[in-house]
């Protein structure tokens, strides 16, 4: 890819990336020590090569198609295209891209990355709404991916670069997961990586820590290949580069041993019932009678397949997100069919339902449903998702499409909740929850087992469940927990402990998963440590790039100071 140094330090060249002519040479990382001589000694700018102008105007277009090769590579490293590896591939890409350029150069070569990886990740954002939807979103955050990259130009001249470059990159995630509208964390780099060597460091420091991690190794491959073809003569600087590539690596191989799955809080079967819906779209609650009939069949099928020894009797069922979007505590008829399937499977059942509070108002909601009891407690969904089940600035957006009204007015809960189901202890994180850090580790508190119940109808025969169930095999990593994913239409599965997939079923098609799993109650280093790592990681990144703007600044008035004193 890189068969002559010349060719990429030329890039590093452009006209765009020097300092401003202050009659001076910029005295940097890719500066030319000869030209640098001759300009401080004379007092006179360099002339400008015959070429300069032809390499200037090939350095932009060539960067801005290494941003947007990066950005692909980034897109097909995660599920489900899983080519984990491309990740910091599409990092080292990047840097090429970036280093030694301005902060505005950085910015338009961030956005490039951005939209490249964005787009198509997000496709499914559109895909009963239109590009309305999917392409203003898109933009939005390759803007938001944009704004770190900035701040990578900026600091790619200081020592050990490609590190604060890293925690940078954690600090724009960061960014990305609490703005605009409550955050939309889809596109975090660890959830593209539930295959690859560097998952096991969700163990120790959760999605931060394997954002760093990809991040840093790609930063520093690239920028050992830039200092080996400037001076293939010298070892020493290749020195930083060399341990900042390997050291992440080496970091992942060694938490592998972090990561537990062992049954010390005993094992429980679990049974995930996907019920099916009769047609994909965003009319799916149109048909709420049909999708509850669709789960009691499949569960009283489940107590056929137990009664036949085909399968064990679980000892808890999850049903998915919107089966029972008619409101059983209101609805006798609803509430008679849910304890009919639940006497029959004989075990506390999960029941994702849509229950109207007393202002008139929709919540999401899980019921637990015990036999002969009825439902005995509520966890209310509390991270809602914009533009889906809640709609900001409704009358705004109206201006653009009438679209809007299609979203919901959906209250959020305001705690976690943990249900008792026979022996296990479940922690419930409802669909869009799961890529939120916030919301499922508090989620885990004080339970043996982890439950995402989900409904991903709306986003028919996309990547949308793919991309999510790769969240779950991340969380089941980073809290040391099983998760049983049940989904109205799939693809449901249950997780080990270790990320690895035990069983799943396909899209559109009713099936019900069966499975023994452990129970645990030990924390990894993640859970006790919180938010902690990503707050670290984000000051030392911020402290940095306030260091190289500092430095910058001081930098060019001593270079003012020199010009006006120079001999003339």
């Amino acid at each position: 890819m890189f068969p002559h140094g010349r060719w990429i330090t030329s890039f590093h060249r452009a006209d765009h990336d020097r300092e401003p002519d202050t009659g001076a040479a910029r005295i940097g990382p890719y500066a030319d020590p000869v030209t640098a001589s001759a300009v401080v000694h004379s007092g006179d700018p360099a002339p400008t090569p015959p070429d300069r102008g032809r390499r200037t105007l090939l350095a932009v277009p060539g960067r801005g198609v290494l941003a947007a090769t990066g950005g692909l590579a980034v897109y097909f490293a995660a599920p489900p295209h899983s080519l984990w590896f491309l990740a910091p591939i599409g990092f080292a890409l990047l840097w090429i891209a970036v280093a030694g350029a301005r902060a505005r150069a950085g910015l338009g070569y961030g956005f490039v990355f951005g939209l490249a990886y964005l787009t198509p990740l997000l496709a499914w954002t559109g895909v009963f709404v239109g590009a309305v939807a999917w392409l203003p979103l898109s933009a939005a955050e390759a803007l938001l991916v944009a704004i770190p990259v900035a701040a990578v130009a900026v600091v790619s001249r200081l020592p050990a670069a490609p590190l604060w470059a890293a925690l940078l990159w954690v600090a724009g995630e960061f960014l990305r997961a609490v703005a605009p509208f409550g955050g939309f964390p889809w596109g975090r780099i660890a959830f593209g990586q539930p295959d690859g060597s560097y998952l096991p460091l969700a163990a120790l420091g959760g999605t931060p820590l394997i954002a760093f991690a990809v991040a840093l190794t790609g930063f520093a491959a690239a920028q050992l290949v830039v200092v080996f073809a400037r001076d293939r003569r010298r070892v020493r600087p290749l020195a930083a580069p060399v341990l900042l590539t390997v050291l992440p690596v080496a970091a992942a191989l060694a938490a592998s041993a972090a990561v537990g799955v062992d049954a010390n809080a005993g094992e429980v079967t679990v049974a995930a019932v996907q019920g099916n819906v009769p047609r994909a779209g965003l009319d799916f609650n149109a048909q709420r009678r049909a999708v509850l009939d669709n789960h009691v069949k499949r569960t009283e099928e489940l107590v056929a397949d137990v009664a036949a020894g085909r399968v064990p009797q679980p000892d808890l069922v999850i049903w998915p997100e919107n089966a029972s979007d008619i409101d059983p505590l209101r609805n006798p008829d609803a509430a008679e069919v849910i304890d009919r399937a639940v006497a029959a499977v004989d075990a506390p059942v999960a029941v994702g339902s849509v229950l109207v509070g007393d202002d008139g108002l929709p919540r999401n909601v899980v019921l637990l449903w015990e036999p002969g009891r009825g439902a005995v407690d509520t966890y209310t969904k509390r991270k809602l998702q914009p533009f889906g089940e809640t709609m900001p600035y409704r009358s705004f957006f109206r201006i653009f499409t009438s679209t809007v009204d299609k979203a919901g007015r959906f209250v959020a809960g305001d705690e976690p909740t943990v249900f008792d189901m026979g022996p296990a202890r479940v922690g419930l994180v409802t669909c869009y929850e799961v890529a939120f850090d916030d919301v499922v580790r508090e989620s885990v508190a004080g339970a043996t087992l982890l439950a995402v119940p989900t409904n991903n109808a709306t986003f028919g025969l996309t990547d949308m469940t793919y991309q999510q169930l790769a969240m779950d095999r991340v969380r089941a990593v980073e809290h040391g927990r099983a998760v049983v994913v049940a989904a109205t239409s799939g693809v449901s599965a249950i997780v080990r402990p270790d990320g690895s997939v035990a069983s799943s079923t396909g899209l559109f098609t009713p099936a019900t998963l069966v499975a023994r799993v452990p129970l645990r109650t030990t924390t990894t280093l993640s859970d006790r440590l919180g938010p902690a790592p990503e707050w670290a990681m984000t000051v030392v990144g911020l402290a940095a790039l306030a260091a190289a703007l500092v430095g910058r600044r001081r930098k060019r008035k001593q270079e003012e100071v020199d010009v006006g004193t120079a001999p003339r």
